[in-house]
Parts: structure tokens; sequence; C-alpha cells
């Protein structure tokens, strides 16, 4: 755990200028910058990095007005929810998307991809664990971290409801209907027995991962007192 001053601010402000990349290749301008993607706003991936970067750019801020060295305290709350979902979209692209059949793999190396499925995700989580004090997790932090892809899916759903279950409105150079951008939300090839299946499953996976961070922020906070 860092408490350096001039050590969080290169940090922070690394990742919000990677965050800034990350974001502009999100609409697709490095792709064609005569045309925005107009899809961006379904993605979890770019839902969830937009967050993290708010939320660094919320440190970074602090950082900046600060005179002396300190832990980084800027809602810690807001922090841990964006760890656990940034996790997520780290966690499901690289076992799940990333080698899923019939996508053109040459789309993983893209500067976007790595930015917003790699990079930004291993620095936002290595920054909760370097800048921020120790054992101020609450137990209530993973439930509530919960509400995070949960309202995602309550969005995609009425998105979907909206446009009336068109599937023939696909997500631009690609096969994917725009209301069910992932295969594990599409009511059509899941069922809705099949969408709740993998909704409960990564519900309850994001709620452990959340505990275990917890423990682990436990177990650093006791090891912190012994020595």
């Amino acid at each position: 755990m860092k408490t350096n001053r001039t050590a969080q601010l290169i940090y922070q402000s690394f990742y919000c200028a990677l965050g800034l990349v990350g974001i502009v290749a999100s609409f697709g301008i490095f792709d064609d910058y005569t045309m925005i993607r107009w899809d961006f706003y379904v993605h979890f991936t770019n839902l969830s990095n937009y967050f993290c970067i708010a939320v660094m750019l919320a440190q970074l801020i602090q950082t900046a007005k600060k005179k002396d060295d300190s832990y980084v305290t800027v809602a810690p709350l807001l922090k841990f929810i964006g760890v656990m979902a940034i996790l997520l979209t780290f966690v499901v692209f690289n076992a799940l998307l990333a080698g899923a059949e019939g996508r053109n793999p040459q789309l993983n190396w893209r500067v976007g991809s790595i930015l917003a499925h790699v990079v930004l995700p291993v620095m936002y989580i290595a920054d909760w664990f370097m800048f921020r004090e120790r054992g101020r997790v609450k137990k209530y932090y993973p439930i509530a971290c919960a509400g995070f892809p949960l309202a995602y899916l309550v969005f995609i759903f009425i998105q979907a409801a909206i446009l009336k279950f068109d599937t023939s409105i696909l997500i631009p150079g690609t096969n994917t209907p725009l209301i069910y951008p992932y295969f594990f939300v599409n009511l059509e090839t899941q069922g809705i027995g099949g969408v709740a299946k993998w909704a409960l499953l990564m519900l309850i996976a994001f709620m452990a991962v959340g505990y275990l961070f917890y423990g682990i922020d436990r177990i650093l906070t006791r090891k912190k007192k012994l020595n």
C-alpha cells in the first residue's frame, strides 16, 4: 500500500490517459473516424470501463488537491463496485467471449479491446490494492456490487422491449442482435430459463468474488496490525 502522492498522481494520470484512448476506441473512431458507433452503450465492457474511469478521475482530482502523502479515500463503495464490475468484464471476456466460435481472433488485438479487456481492468484492480487503506471494505459491499450487473440486465431487456424484441437490428459489423449483445442474455437462443440460469450463476460468482476480496482486505488488515 502506497501513500506517496507523487506515485498516485503518476499512476492515476496514466490510467486516465489510457482510459481516454479506450473511450475514443469504444466509439469506433479508430476504425472509421467519419462514423461514430452508436451501439457503444449496450456493451457491459464499455459501461464498466466508463464507470471505473470516472472513479479514477475523481481519485486524480483528490490527489491533485491534497498536499501531503495519504491513502486515496474517494468513494470507497463505488471503488469496490468498480473493482468487481471490471473484474467481471476481464474474466467473462477472456474466458467466454475472446475465443467464442465465429469470433475473429484479430478483434482481440485491437487497441480498444486490449485496453478495455486487459490493461485497464488490471490497472484498476491493482490501484485498489496499492493505494487504498485496508480495513475499509464493509460486509455489505459485495451485495451492493450485484446492483451493477442487475441494472445492466434490466437495461438490456427494457431496450429489447422498446425495440419489440427485433433481432434483425444488428450490432454494426457483426451478426449479433443489438438487443442481445452477449449470448448469455439472448432469450431466443437461451430461453428465459437459460438466461435466468446464466444471470444467477454470474451473480453468485460475482458476490462470492466480492466476499473473497473482502476476506483479502481483512487478512491484509490483520497483517498490517501485526507488523
